[in-house]
């Protein structure tokens, strides 16, 4: 009662709101930027595997993944509202079991959570796939997308035949309560109309995002690192100083305004409603009931909530 008590009484960070069928751009970056995630058959194993895992187990579907050296983006739907279990079991997973095949112990991701875009439009979608996909050539590692070394989805993959991922040895138990593999499956997204259609639209917006970097690098005088010097860096080794840090993290995607600023307005309601059932229960009112998508709460206390 103490410990509830004192965790209660901190400051509140902004409560997530995690509904059903809900499309996010999701990232998470791994501690101090190192490489850890450096692309490796051992780790590319590691990955697709759990990735699987997680994403079968939560009734997650994948529309696009690209996994860098220090960091990962995932485009996807959570079906069955159930995100932060998801990242529960695919960052724990993946962080000891790449720690293990390194040789370490220490702390894997940064220590903030993972970042989590609503994507409220078709438009916002598909913008953030070719994001997703052209993320090898706007950091200047390869001059395209299909060409990284790691884990990398290809738009030709959405609506194919899912891939294999075996449990990778080493780390996993043979006889332990993963399966001995899983299935990873590439899905077009909700609210567009067929898989070829879809696809190609991805794949011309990836050129074009792909030829705008590739110009952009030219101009500053760059060069590609390239698919040999990605492979030989140092899993503890990190980039040189000069990311943007203390930037803004938005929560919600739409190239559209008045989408955009309705999305943010029914945040900011949840945020209210979230607030006042919170208020009353610590009063002491269990019955308190609290808005729709409610998570934490839900999950540790077992609060009513709307819906």
């Amino acid at each position: 009662r103490v410990g509830t008590a004192i965790a209660l009484a901190r400051p509140m960070t902004a409560p997530r709101q995690i509904l059903p069928g809900t499309v996010y751009l999701v990232t998470r970056r791994c501690s101090e930027r190192r490489f850890f995630l450096r692309p490796s058959e051992e780790t590319t194993a590691i990955f697709r595997y759990t990735l699987a895992v997680a994403a079968q187990r939560h009734g997650i579907r994948l529309h696009a993944y690209c996994v860098l050296s220090n960091h990962y983006h995932l485009v996807l739907t959570d079906t069955q509202a159930r995100l932060p279990d998801f990242h529960r079991d695919l960052d724990g997973l993946t962080a000891r079991a790449t720690n293990c095949s390194l040789g370490r112990w220490e702390s894997f991701w940064d220590p903030d959570s993972y970042s989590a875009v609503r994507l409220e439009s078709r438009e916002a979608v598909l913008e953030k796939m070719v994001y997703v996909l052209a993320n090898p050539v706007a950091a200047g590692l390869v001059r395209r997308g299909e060409e990284w070394p790691g884990l990398w989805s290809a738009p030709s993959q959405i609506g194919s035949n899912p891939v294999a991922a075996e449990r990778p040895k080493g780390f996993f138990r043979e006889a332990g309560p993963l399966p001995a593999s899983a299935t990873l499956q590439l899905e077009r997204p909700p609210g567009f109309e067929t898989d070829e259609s879809f696809a190609e639209a991805l794949s011309q917006g990836l050129r074009d995002a792909e030829d705008r970097a590739a110009a952009e690098i030219g101009r500053e005088g760059r060069a590609f690192l390239g698919i040999a010097r990605v492979l030989a860096q140092k899993p503890t080794a990190r980039p040189a100083p000069g990311e943007p840090r203390r930037t803004l993290s938005p929560r919600v995607a739409c190239r559209n305004k008045w989408g955009r600023i309705e999305a943010l307005l029914r945040l900011a309601e949840f945020g209210r409603a979230y607030r006042e059932a919170l208020g009353a229960w610590r009063t002491g009112l269990r019955e308190a009931i609290f808005p729709p998508g409610t998570w934490l709460m839900r999950v540790r206390h077992a609060v009513r909530c709307e819906g």
